[in-house]
């Protein structure tokens, strides 16, 4: 389908151990990678509607180390032509790499890449790159700035704690903003420096914000999102009606974290909605496999679009044997969640649509307690799913996975109203399979809280890869289904419960269910209620990713 990974691939590779099988089958057709996503560039006129990601690539190895930055450009998010190299190691201020940055259009048409360098002396600076030809819509030279580094280690930041420059915004004062994370201790945070050049800059004393306990800040994003509307805003935008999403990625734990809050750009501070929610403790971006994320606004369709990383639960060893590892999400456009006003929505860009085959549909299919229920679609490889399920109380009411922790127990747990969902990237036998699904539990105070949990305990025969179940609160308001979108390419899967609200993403390796073995299933493990599911399910092409041919570009 579209998960991107960027290297040609050796053919006839041999999966190792019991796996036996040709390594592309754990290759998803329409996603890119590999290794860490760095920046996902706005299409503008200069660039004649291309859209550009910049991606950390070892181009020596499938793992760490040598980190260039890949190139690739897509007209549609979805098929993407890469590019040679846009930036190598090769000075001295980024000497053991060119690590994550990010990019800011100016007014006049100009770009400019704040990027950070691990120096000969492994020291992480801040620094300047410029395109060498902005009547290129291909943008394939870079220049760096000769008198770089422009942003060195402040006093009292540690050298290797001092990294990832986002996209730059404008203030009142005409001076532009860009925030990078560290740590103090262990509390994480964001710095804040204004330029009127991006070549000099001040340090604010502000810091943007800061939290306690949560470590290094890495990846860091910030921008605004609409209260009332259904468009994205550009970075730069803030007032009435506004409020602004901070997101970091914690080294310590790796994971993505966001809060909502609002930004007072009178002192450069931004202050979290909920404390309890802050930065880090608080509400994720995905609860799945899923990390270094970066959102980027395209002026032209006027959304706000999210690019996260999703790496190897396997081995070095079996990266090595397969030659490539890591791959990037289906892009996501992000909105304000206006229903719930506490969490943002994540959706997949409306061009995965492009890549629809023949869909077939399922009206009110009944999945009675205890039992699971084959769904006819042939080949269940790639598949866009689209899952409403309704439930009918049989008035048996036993103690719910509440007091468990929700998903933590797995799909195979039983309680009165769940789990109830899909079975995906299953085989015929039912040896291999990883539910997607919804767990409702009843509290003590009478409401009921909705998990949306995805179990990865049996998606592979395979024992030396990481199957963990993920998950967390969904919220489920009155009136409304449970419903799930369910993108599945052959080793990813992506799932978007409740239009968004709670995301997940699973890196599997089925040994049996791959290919032409993939069946699909519904399944309810409650004990007290029926399941009535409607769906809508389309067969998915596949995106080409191939290189550019720049002996045919004019």
């Amino acid at each position: 389908m579209v998960h991107y990974e960027l290297n040609p691939l050796p053919t006839g590779s041999t999966w190792i151990d019991a796996r036996v099988k040709d390594a592309s089958s754990y290759l998803p057709p329409f996603l890119l990678g590999p290794f860490w996503f760095v920046l996902a560039r706005r299409r503008c006129r200069s660039t004649k509607g291309w859209y550009h990601l910049f991606y950390q690539y070892n181009p020596d190895s499938a793992v760490w180390g040598n980190i260039t930055w890949g190139h690739a450009v897509s007209t549609d998010l979805i098929h993407w032509l890469y590019l040679p190299l846009a930036m190598v190691p090769d000075s001295w201020f980024d000497w053991h790499g060119v690590w994550t940055g990010s990019a800011t259009m100016l007014p006049d048409g100009r770009i400019v890449m704040l990027y950070t360098g691990d120096t000969d002396n492994y020291v992480q600076v801040q620094n300047l790159a410029y395109p060498a030809n902005l009547s290129d819509p291909l943008l394939l030279d870079w220049v760096k700035y000769p008198d770089n580094p422009v942003l060195v280690p402040p006093t009292g930041i540690a050298p290797e704690d001092f990294r990832d420059p986002t996209t730059a915004w404008l203030g009142a004062d005409r001076k532009w903003r860009i925030t990078l994370g560290s740590k103090v201790n262990k509390t994480g945070i964001a710095l804040v420096y204004t330029t009127t050049n991006f070549t000099t800059y001040e340090l604010l004393d502000n810091l943007l914000h800061a939290v306690p306990g949560t470590g290094m800040w890495e990846c860091v994003d910030f921008y605004p999102v609409s209260m009332n509307g259904s468009s994205g805003l550009d970075t730069s935008a803030n007032g009435a009606g506004i409020k602004h999403v901070l997101k970091a990625s914690l080294d310590d734990t790796k994971l993505d974290h966001y809060a909502l809050g609002t930004y007072y750009s009178e002192n450069d501070t931004w202050v979290p909605d909920n404390p309890d929610e802050d930065v880090g403790i608080g509400l994720r971006y995905d609860y799945g496999w899923y990390y270094a994320s970066k959102t980027f606004y395209d002026q032209e369709t006027e959304r706000r679009i999210l690019f996260g990383w999703i790496n190897e639960t396997d081995t070095e060893y079996d990266d090595l044997e397969k030659g490539w590892a890591s791959l990037q999400s289906i892009p996501r456009t992000v909105l304000f969640d206006n229903k719930t006003g506490t969490n943002i929505l994540q959706w997949p860009v409306e061009e995965i649509e492009s890549l629809r085959l023949n869909s077939t549909d399922f009206d009110s299919v009944l999945v009675e307690p205890g039992t699971v229920v084959k769904l006819d679609i042939g080949t269940a490889t790639q598949l866009d799913i689209y899952a409403e399920f309704e439930i009918e109380s049989l008035g048996i009411f036993e103690k719910t996975n509440e007091e468990e922790g929700g998903c933590i127990g797995g799909a195979a747990g039983r309680s009165s109203l769940g789990p109830f969902g899909l079975l995906v990237i299953a085989d015929e036998t039912l040896s291999e399979l990883t539910p997607i699904y919804f767990l409702p539990s009843n509290t003590s105070d009478g409401s009921t809280t909705t998990y949306f949990c995805a179990d990865e305990t049996r998606s592979s025969k395979a024992s030396d890869v990481f199957k963990p179940v993920y998950g967390s609160t969904v919220p489920v308001l009155e009136g409304e289904t449970y419903s799930m979108r369910v993108l599945v390419d052959h080793s990813i899967i992506e799932s978007f419960a409740q239009g968004g609200r709670t995301v997940i993403t699973s890196r599997i390796y089925p040994t049996e269910a791959i290919y032409g073995a993939a069946r699909l299933f519904l399944f309810n493990n409650a004990t007290g209620v029926n399941v009535k599911a409607t769906l809508k399910i389309w067969e998915l092409n596949s995106a080409f990713i191939h290189p550019f041919p720049l002996d045919q570009f004019q």
